[in-house]
């Protein structure tokens, strides 16, 4: 029960992490890259799609969900760097990413021992 709760929690906050990133950076492409306009409508989707899927979350307040999203968040926004801009991360980024996975993993494991 437990690895299925880990396993479903990731798979979502990866998919609410890559809809918010593809979101956002729909924005910033209109607004600093002179993209058009068009790029909005993709990109509100997108951001719809990522609240929606923080609500998937299986725990007892938004907040702790938010919280424990945000170490996901980091990874996937690193891995975006790299993979849609052409950004290498460097070491800084991987040890910040792998401070706030401990993070997100203290927020998800306490969660499920107070149920």
């Amino acid at each position: 029960m437990m690895i299925r709760f880990y396993a479903v929690s990731t798979a979502i906050y990866l998919a609410a992490a890559l809809a918010e990133i593809a979101g956002c950076f729909a924005f910033w492409a209109w607004l600093r890259q002179d993209k058009s306009a068009g790029w909005l409508i993709p990109g509100l989707l997108s951001l719809t799609l990522f609240a929606y899927l923080l609500t998937r979350i299986d725990v007892n307040a938004a907040g702790r969900a938010y919280a424990a999203y945000g170490g996901l968040y980091i990874v996937t926004s690193l891995a975006w760097l790299w993979l849609a801009e052409g950004i290498r991360p460097n070491g800084r980024d991987a040890a910040g990413a792998g401070l706030a996975i401990a993070g997100a993993l203290v927020i998800l494991v306490g969660t499920q021992m107070t149920r």
